[in-house]
Formats: C-alpha cells, structure tokens, sequence
C-alpha cells in the first residue's frame, strides 16, 4: 500500500517511522522544512518526497499538520486525491475538521475519517520522533455514520498493526467535550502552575508531584493554541468547573475546617477510584 504522510514532526514522523518499523507499506513524505524530509528519507522514515503526482497515487493520506492547516491541505488538495482514497487527519480536535473534510470527501470520491493518536511527549519535531511512541496507546477514530463498514475495519488493522494498543471510536462531538477535560485542561492547569513565584525555588524540594504538574508545561504553543481556541466551549466549561472546585478547596483550608478538608480529599480519592 502507498502512503502519504504530511507533515513529519512528532506525531507525523513518528508514524513514518511505525509504519517503516512494522509493515512493508511504502511511505511519501512531505514536511514544510525540507531538511526534514532529507532527514526522513535518509535514515528511512520514508522512502521518497511526496509531490502532487505521488499524492494522486496513494491509497492512505495521513495529515499529520495544526487544525486549520488540516482543513486547508485537503481543501486545496481534493481535486488531487485519488479516487477512493482514505485520508486520515491526526488533529487534536474533531469537529470542525470532521465536518469540513467530510463534506469535500463526499464531493470528490475519496473517504475522510478524523483520528486523533492519543500519544505524545513534551518534546515536537521530527528530531523527537520514534516509531514507539504509540506502543500499545489508543487511536480515536471518528467515521461519519454512513462509512462503509469494510473501510473502516481496514483503518482499524492498519493502525494496529503500526503498533496501537486498541482504537477507540467515538462522535467528533465527544471526542472534543472529553478530550477538553483529559488533555486540554491539563495543559491550562501545568501552565498556570508553573507560574507560582515559588517555582524557581523548587530544585532540591520537589519530586513526583511537581514532576506530574509540570511535565506538559513544555509544549507547541502554536498549535495547543489553535486546539484551545477550537474547543472554547467546551475547555472554558471544564476551566470553571476546575475553579470552582479549587474555591471550595481555598475556602476549606482557609477556614482550617479540617472535617471539610478530608471530606473534600476523601470524594477526590473515591472518583480516582472509579475513574481509574
């Protein structure tokens, strides 16, 4: 099978890399630094630049790019995809993206599926890229309703067989309302932490804790831009819903109600419990 790949950073390449570490598929490339794809070819991430003529031969396209340069890479390229092609997008949000590629998927004779690989690492670019990164992690793949059953099956073993745990299907309508409270939130939340004025006199009085709370402090701010503002509905409902629970905490320790302190620990501890 041939494969384009668009867009070679993190998450890009380290799909070029699973697919090269994994399969016998053959893997074009195309990156908006071109030393990047120089890089790719020559340590065999992919096996040739990927161009207009090679793009109308692929069978899976992959855009691996920020949310609004996905939408305008297939919009520009729809007359170019080949006819019954599956193109594939690895954005952080859905809706929008599903909703636009859809449309032009249906008019130009080729299947659009959103996907979101549920993997990262604080690091970007394809210097960071490694074909583990998505060892045994979920891919969230969000079909529209009318996909052809036998399609969407071939989705599902070509991105295990690159190494993922399972695949998760839900609605773009979900995917964005969770996905705001279990990545998003905990971007705001890293970012506004490591604000603390005491922050820089951590060093030799930290450990775990402040490693957790600060690790996805470090991030493209680009790009987690564009999914913040996105997803604003749900993210900002999830942002207050924190404060307030953080209000009730203040309140509690403020007061020195120790009985409201446990109690509020002891709730947290339960819905841990059952989250997982």
């Amino acid at each position: 099978m041939k494969i384009a790949i668009i867009g070679l950073g993190l998450i890009g390449g380290s799909i070029a890399k699973a697919i090269k570490d994994n399969t016998n598929h053959t893997v074009y490339g195309a990156d908006i630094q071109q030393s990047v794809v120089l890089s790719a070819k020559l340590i065999g991430a992919i096996d040739n630049e990927l161009d207009d003529k090679t793009l109308s031969d692929c069978d899976f396209v992959i855009v691996a790019l920020y949310p609004e340069d996905i939408v305008k890479y297939i919009s520009e390229k729809k007359d170019i995809i080949k006819k019954g092609a599956i193109v594939i997008d690895c954005g952080g949000v859905k809706r929008n993206i599903c909703n636009i590629g859809n449309d032009i998927a249906s008019q130009n004779g080729f299947t659009f599926i959103g996907g979101h690989p549920m993997a990262g690492a604080e690091r970007s670019g394809f210097a960071s890229s490694f074909g583990m990164l998505f060892s045994n992690a979920s891919m969230i793949l969000s079909p529209s309703a009318d996909i052809d059953i036998t399609t969407l099956q071939t989705v599902k073993e070509f991105f295990l067989s690159i190494g993922f745990g399972y695949i998760t299907i839900v609605k773009p309508e979900k995917h964005d309302r969770v996905i705001a409270y279990t990545s998003q939130l905990a971007h705001v939340l890293s970012s506004a932490y490591i604000k603390s004025p005491t922050a820089p006199e951590h060093h030799g009085m930290s450990a775990g804790s402040f490693k957790d709370m600060t690790r996805v402090a470090t991030l493209n701010t680009k790009m987690w831009s564009e999914l913040f503002i996105e997803n604003s509905d749900n993210l900002v409902k999830e942002i207050d819903t924190l404060i307030s629970h953080l209000q009730e905490y203040r309140d509690a320790i403020s007061e020195c109600d120790s009985n409201k302190i446990s109690a509020l620990l002891e709730d947290g501890a339960q819905k841990k419990a059952v989250c997982g």
